[in-house]
């Protein structure tokens, strides 16, 4: 044990932030489908020197829990999201191997076209959430925690149009539901489901600019939005750290190739 880890050590406070935006994208057969991206920041320094991370950064005594977070993650990626919240404190005492280090980590989520007015660094680069490369720390385990949070919330709130914007076309949020959770869902049991919950409200508008019959577009009434209790985060702990561990196995089997 190293003495920064000793019992007279003081533990250290970072603030860190999972980014969440789609991305225009095609899948095999040809289909434009959004799929769900995530920025990350190569470190430059030890511990984890040329790995990627999550935005982050040490917490100022000065300075609240959320505004480190939006300081850290608008200096990282030059992006300000309106929808930003905590997630979860990640404190286990070997997460870092120099120090003791307790995370209190936030998520964000952006539109597609906030993510084009963000800042090119080429320590910054934004990777598919099924794709992402070996990280820093405990840094798998804290994204798996956060899609899982996003995968369930989603079934219980009007979290979509954080992805989307204050309108939007039912294919457009069935994109969101399908870039979430990963697989493709019908469209008309998909409308059905949306109808039937009563979040939706039809504004009565139409999207310009389309071809054929112009969709209609909706907007989410909070109002409506059923409310539900979170799951319980020990059972959302456990599934991220079997998560990690596939991913450091998969990392591991690929190294050795």
């Amino acid at each position: 044990m190293s003495q920064q880890h000793g019992h007279g050590a003081q533990a250290r406070l970072a603030v860190s932030t999972v980014i969440f935006a789609l991305s225009p994208d095609v899948d095999g057969d040809g289909v434009e489908r959004p799929s769900l991206r995530i920025p990350l920041v190569r470190r430059l320094r030890e511990p984890g020197a040329g790995r990627w991370a999550l935005p982050g950064g040490w917490l100022p005594v000065d300075e609240s829990l959320e505004a480190a977070a939006a300081r850290t993650l608008h200096e990282t990626t030059g992006l300000a999201p309106k929808y930003l919240e905590q997630l979860y404190t990640f404190g286990e005492p070997d997460r870092s191997p120099d120090e003791r280090v307790v995370s209190v980590v936030y998520w964000a989520l952006v539109h597609s076209d906030e993510v084009e007015r963000a800042v090119a660094d080429e320590n910054v680069q934004w990777f598919d959430e099924d794709e992402l490369p070996h990280l820093a720390f405990d840094h798998h385990e804290i994204i798996d925690y956060a899609l899982w949070r996003l995968r369930t919330k989603l079934e219980y709130s009007g979290i979509a149009h954080a992805l989307l914007g204050e309108r939007f076309t039912m294919a457009e949020l069935r994109g969101v539901h399908e870039a979430v959770l990963r697989k493709r869902l019908d469209p008309a049991n998909f409308r059905r489901t949306m109808e039937a919950s009563g979040t939706l409200v039809d504004t009565g508008e139409r999207l310009a600019g389309t071809r054929h019959r112009p969709p209609a577009l909706y907007r989410f009434d909070a109002s409506r939005t059923p409310a539900a209790p979170p799951p319980t985060d020990a059972a959302a702990h456990d599934a991220a750290h079997a998560s990690s561990a596939s991913h450091d196995a998969a990392h591991a089997a690929s190294a050795s190739a």
